[in-house]
């Protein structure tokens, strides 16, 4: 029996089903589409299949290898600059590139000596490229030279990227006030970057305004809810302004979202957990943390203390060269807690000394950081 259709099965402008397949054909995606989008699994997961498939080449390796960068895979991209580097005739930038990824695992000498290769020979104070110098400026800093840090200092210029280099560094030596003045002179003409935003409510954390912190973090969690720095802040400035309970609420969606090749996010909210629960499981969480997040040995150091254990709370805190008035009083609380408990002058000396270094205040000694 012959069935009648109260509609024609292709209408006007309808198309055929082989027209169906050549559209879907024409809108595979390009590795340029991903990175537009600043979509970087979704580039690096096409550059891989390209790779796989035999149609990849060393523009390929160098893709790939920026992509796991831009993810916080720096394992992953060291491994593919270190690759490309060995190859005869490298470009020189490989070597810069790689460098980037050696100071993001920490790897600091590694770091100066992929830059140094970067030129040969290498004039120390007279780098090649803007980005040798932001970053040979960042390694004076983690080695403490100060004369090498000026020298890359006078090499910057008034441009975004190197001011952003300044204050950076300004926050790293707790220059907060400096730090923002940058961030806020570069937003009022640059109103889309949205990103400082974060940064400036970072500073007015650290400066104590935790109010002022959410209103500016607000303006970029609205545009974007799910950056996981954002919500960790927020969780933060929570923890300062309420309690432990409501701040972790707001990691919960941090939890929740946080992708497995985002290793340091994972980190950060294991340790800030411990924190927002009162040092509950700080002896599991914090020791394997100490080389990845600064503040996890001094929270360690904290909980010793709290268990009356000042040798441990000493031996984990006596190498430390502190930077930040945090860590002067807490060396400071150290040594004179040993001081104390084994009659030694000279432990109470250092004590002293430290103490006056930052007012003579040991009133944060019982506060977890973050």
């Amino acid at each position: 029996m012959m069935l009648s259709r109260a509609k024609p099965a292709i209408g006007p402008g309808s198309t055929t089903p082989a027209k169906e397949a050549d559209k879907k054909k024409k809108k595979i995606p390009k590795v340029e589409d991903f990175l537009n989008l600043r979509d970087y699994t979704g580039a690096i997961t096409l550059l891989e299949f390209n790779r796989n498939s035999g149609r990849g080449n060393d523009e390929t390796d160098m893709w790939i290898a920026y992509c796991a960068f831009h993810l916080g895979d720096y394992k992953r991209s060291m491994e593919e600059y270190s690759r490309l580097t060995k190859k005869d005739g490298c470009h020189p930038d490989l070597w810069t590139n790689l460098a980037c990824c050696y100071f993001f695992l920490g790897m600091y000498p590694e770091a100066d000596g992929a830059v140094q290769k970067a030129v040969v020979p290498f004039d120390m104070y007279c780098p090649k490229s803007r980005l040798q110098n932001r970053l040979l400026f960042h390694l004076s800093h983690k080695f403490s030279d100060e004369k090498r840090l000026m020298g890359f200092h006078q090499n910057l210029q008034d441009i975004i990227e190197d001011q952003l280099s300044l204050a950076s560094i300004h926050y790293l030596r707790s220059h907060y006030q400096e730090a923002i003045d940058i961030y806020k002179r570069i937003l009022l003409d640059n109103r889309d970057f949205l990103a400082l935003n974060v940064y400036v409510a970072l500073c007015y954390y650290k400066l104590d305004y935790y109010d002022v912190s959410q209103e500016v973090l607000a303006v970029y969690l609205q545009q974007y809810p799910d950056s996981a720095i954002a919500l960790n802040l927020k969780a933060c400035n929570h923890f300062r302004l309420y309690n432990g309970k409501a701040a972790e609420a707001e990691l919960k969606s941090l939890q929740e979202m946080a992708s497995p090749s985002f290793v340091f996010a994972r980190d950060l909210i294991k340790h800030n957990l411990v924190v927002f629960r009162g040092g509950e499981g700080s002896l599991q969480v914090l020791p394997p943390l100490i080389d990845v997040i600064p503040e996890a040995r001094l929270n360690l150091v904290i909980y010793y203390l709290k268990q009356d254990d000042v040798t441990e709370a000493y031996n984990l805190i006596k190498d430390l060269e502190p930077t930040t008035p945090q860590e002067y009083i807490l060396k400071g609380v150290v040594n004179a807690a040993l001081g104390q408990e084994s009659g030694s002058r000279e432990h109470l000396k250092i004590a002293q000394q430290y103490f006056q270094l930052v007012g003579g205040s040991a009133s944060e000694c019982g506060v977890y950081l973050i």
